[in-house]
């Protein structure tokens, strides 16, 4: 787990590519004995999900989809992989970060036959920061194939902002109705938009900002899909108290630290430079 990561890190061009894009993959930037442990994590996580975890297809769909958030505490080996890995030395050249903290973790796992669409949707609006130099990584511990694989919308993290709604009942929840413009039918018209995604293998990740419209379908029968989000800050990222729930929530988090802080909280710790640098 102390292996030096140089050889895994983005090379110039893929930082072009993902100031360009949005998002690029990275092939290969975790060990197989790191995807050992994201996988015993996630499998743990799955046994006893936290109370933050979400059940996010409908009763009738002949799969199953979970989410959980936040767990880094609770899990040592998503803490050890987050923090020893390639990842945040990955997440300082991708931001042009001098330093990067966590923001939080989040596992999705499709089980085999799930129907149930991720749809479209920018990540940022839902939660409580503000900023642009910020990377989230898709990292599966399965084989993904390009038909199930996350999809991205190149160059729209260069906003506008989009509407965020609920993914089952599209309600806008969070910012209120009207305020921000709405997410375009992409589906109805694919060629349109510029569409980004990868068949990706265990030690793959993708790599995107919070701001790039995503989406990703259901999966085919006879494959599971365990994937392992971690969202990072790097340099600009400030805090964005919200007067409603976001999602993941922080409770308490407002009354300590002030709107447009630095996000200097022990629950979003300094992952690079590393402590021993």
């Amino acid at each position: 787990m102390n292996a030096r990561p140089d050889d895994r890190l983005p090379s110039d061009q893929q930082v072009e590519e993902f100031s360009r894009d949005g998002a690029i993959v990275l092939r290969g930037v975790l060990r197989p004995a790191e995807v050992e442990l994201l996988r015993q994590g996630i499998d743990a996580n799955l046994a006893a999900p936290s109370v933050r975890a979400k059940v996010a297809s409908r009763p009738d769909d002949p799969g199953f989809f979970i989410e959980d958030f936040c767990n880094w505490q609770e899990i040592p080996a998503y803490w050890d992989v987050i923090s020893r890995s390639a990842l945040p030395a990955a997440a300082a050249r991708l931001t042009k970060s001098t330093q990067v903290r966590l923001y939080h973790d989040h596992m999705l796992t499709k089980e085999s036959g799930t129907r149930q669409r991720t749809p479209w949707h920018q990540d940022q609006p839902y939660y409580n920061v503000e900023g642009s130099q910020n990377v989230s990584f898709w990292i599966p511990v399965d084989p993904v194939s390009r038909a199930s694989t996350l999809e991205l919308v190149a160059g729209s993290h260069k906003g506008p902002w989009l509407m965020p709604r609920t993914f089952m009942t599209n309600e806008a929840k969070w910012f209120p109705e009207g305020a921000l413009a709405d997410l375009p039918d992409i589906e109805a018209d694919r060629a349109a938009h510029d569409i980004l995604g990868w068949a990706v293998e265990p030690g793959d990740a993708i790599a995107f900002n919070m701001l790039t419209l995503h989406a990703s379908a259901g999966l085919e029968p006879g494959r599971r899909r365990r994937v392992f989000s971690v969202r990072m800050l790097g340099d600009d990222m400030r805090h964005a108290p919200r007067r409603w729930k976001t999602s993941p929530d922080f409770p308490g988090l407002a009354e300590q630290l002030p709107a447009g802080a630095p996000m200097a909280h022990p629950l979003f710790p300094v992952l690079w430079p590393p402590a021993s640098s």
